[in-house]
């Protein structure tokens, strides 16, 4: 499993109350993940009107993939006019399967509350 996130920094135009910020994050937010189907949510600078922090999260099994679709919603987001990207940040993780020899997880326990 391969996991992409990224945290940016936006200075918001335009904007002269938390109501206006929201409304621009808003649509930000919401046609990111329409147009890419991914997890992204203000993080930060929630009480700061002029500025805004974002982040997002992409989860596939390629790294390839995912470092490109990173790439691809870095792109859309640079290109919402009412926003301009000051910071960001990207890590992409691999993650390999669980070790056979886990010394502290009783196999079963957490599966019971399922059943």
């Amino acid at each position: 499993m391969v996991v992409g996130c990224a945290l940016l920094d936006f200075r918001i135009f335009g904007c002269g109350s938390l109501k206006e910020k929201r409304s621009v994050l808003s649509r930000l937010i919401k046609r990111t993940q329409n147009e890419f189907n991914l997890s992204i949510a203000e993080v930060g600078d929630n009480d700061r009107w002029r500025n805004a922090k974002v982040g997002f999260c992409v989860v596939g099994n390629d790294k390839s993939y995912v470092n490109a679709k990173v790439d691809h919603v870095l792109n859309f987001i640079s290109q919402f006019a009412a926003v301009e990207v000051v910071r960001s940040r990207v890590e992409i993780t691999a993650f390999s399967d669980m070790p056979e020899d886990v010394g502290d997880i009783e196999e079963g326990k957490y599966l019971e509350d399922y059943e």
